[in-house]
């Protein structure tokens, strides 16, 4: 299914997003900075796309880290996944944070986070007195289908 994502380049874009191979599921997006920028170890920083879009209604953009980034230089978001709404319709700029050991420098038009357009249910919402049961799970909360498994492959 092709969506289509309308783009309004700004005069400081460096690159349209773009999917990097045919297998792609997000569309780089890159930093669109006259000079290097260099963000410290534990700490913050907004980056420009250059980019504005035009999302289709019942759609969203997720803004997702790249796992390179993540893994040599600890670089992340730091909304762990952003939220780009159909009806918004400013600059698409990466909200990242270091947390790694060294300062890293961005250079301009490099790759700095992915969007992937994805689909958004709306959904009706139906206050209840009850809950069905679920026998599974329950109100079981954080990791705590972690020590379901655990406990099952203890009993094999």
């Amino acid at each position: 299914m092709n969506v289509t994502l309308k783009v309004k380049r700004l005069p400081h874009c460096k690159n349209l997003p773009a999917y990097a191979t045919s297998g792609s599921a997000g569309m780089d997006l890159t930093a669109a900075i006259d000079q290097p920028m260099t963000v410290e170890p534990n700490k913050r920083a907004q980056i420009p796309t250059g980019i504005q879009v035009e999302i289709p209604e019942g759609f969203e953009g997720q803004v997702r880290p790249r796992s390179g980034l993540a893994h040599k230089a600890g670089i992340s978001l730091t909304n762990c996944v952003g939220t780009i709404d159909s009806d918004y319709r400013g600059e698409v700029c990466v909200l990242i944070i270091n947390h790694g050991e060294q300062a890293y420098t961005f250079q301009p038009g490099e790759k700095i986070a992915q969007l992937l357009i994805t689909p958004v249910p709306r959904v009706d919402i139906v206050e209840v007195e009850e809950l069905a049961v679920s026998e599974e799970r329950g109100a079981g909360g954080f990791g705590s289908t972690g020590k379901m498994i655990q406990a099952a492959g203890a009993r094999a």
